[in-house]
C-alpha cells in the first residue's frame, strides 16, 4: 500500500514510518500537520492515510478535520488515532456513512498485528473502531429506548459489527453459527427501526443509532 503519515511526534512519526516499510509498504510522505497533510494526500493520491486526530497548531483537532474535509471531497481511506478515546469524534468520523475509515487509540499501534490489519481493512473501505472506543460510546449512550430492547447478545453482535467486523468474524468471535449471527443482525436492524435500504448502509447506521446520532 502507498501510504501517508501525519503525526506530530517526531519519535512516533518515524517509528511509523520504519514499521510499515519493513512490512513492505511505501510510506510515500511523512507530514507534522493538517496543512501538509492535505498538500500530500491532493498530490499523491495514497491508498489511506494515518493521521493523528491532534496536532498544531492548537492541538485539538485538526487531523480530524483535515480527513473529513479530505473525504468531502471524494471518497479517501483515512485511519486516525488518539492518545485518549474521544467519543465526539469518533461519532463525526462516522457521520458521513462511508466506509475507509478508522479510529484506533495509539495504543494499538503496539499491537502490531492489530495495526496493520486494520489499516489494511480501512484500505479495502471498512470502518475500524478501537474496541475501547466502542465500549465508551456504548457507555456514553446506554439509555437509548430503543436500544434498551435488544438482548445482551444483541449488544455483543453491535459492538462487533461496531469494529468493522463482518457476519463471519463476529460468528468466530462468539462461537456462533453464521446463521445464527444473521438472525441477531436481522434483529438489530428490526429493533432500531432500519428496514432493507439501497440508499443506506444499515451496519453503519445500527451503529450511529447507538450513538444517538
Amino acid at each position: 500500500m502507498r501510504i501517508v503519515i501525519a503525526e506530530d511526534s517526531a519519535v512516533l512519526r518515524h517509528g511509523l514510518v520504519e514499521l510499515l516499510t519493513l512490512r513492505g509498504h511505501e510510506v510515500v510522505a511523512a507530514v507534522k500537520d493538517a496543512v501538509a497533510l492535505r498538500e500530500a494526500v491532493v498530490e499523491l493520491e495514497p491508498d489511506v492515510s494515518v493521521v493523528d486526530i491532534r496536532m498544531p497548531p492548537t492541538h485539538t483537532d485538526e487531523g480530524l478535520r483535515a480527513a473529513i474535509a479530505l473525504r468531502d471531497e471524494r471518497p479517501r481511506a483515512v485511519l486516525l488515532f488518539s492518545q485518549y478515546v474521544e467519543t465526539k469524534y469518533a461519532a463525526q468520523l462516522l457521520a458521513d456513512r462511508a466506509g475507509g475509515v478508522g479510529y484506533l487509540l495509539k495504543d494499538r499501534v503496539a499491537e502490531v498485528s492489530d495495526f496493520l490489519d486494520a489499516l489494511r481493512r480501512v484500505a479495502a473501505g471498512e470502518t475500524v473502531l478501537d474496541p475501547q472506543v466502542v465500549s465508551q460510546l456504548f457507555s456514553a449512550t446506554r439509555r437509548s429506548d430503543a436500544l434498551a430492547e435488544l438482548t445482551s447478545r444483541e449488544r455483543e453482535v453491535l459492538g462487533l459489527m461496531a469494529e468493522g467486523r463482518s457476519n463471519s468474524a463476529i460468528a468466530a468471535s462468539l462461537f456462533l453459527s453464521a446463521g445464527s449471527v444473521e438472525k441477531y443482525v436481522t434483529s438489530i436492524f428490526g429493533k432500531l427501526g432500519l428496514p432493507p435500504s439501497e440508499g443506506d448502509n444499515r451496519r453503519v447506521l445500527a451503529v450511529l443509532r447507538y450513538l444517538g446520532s
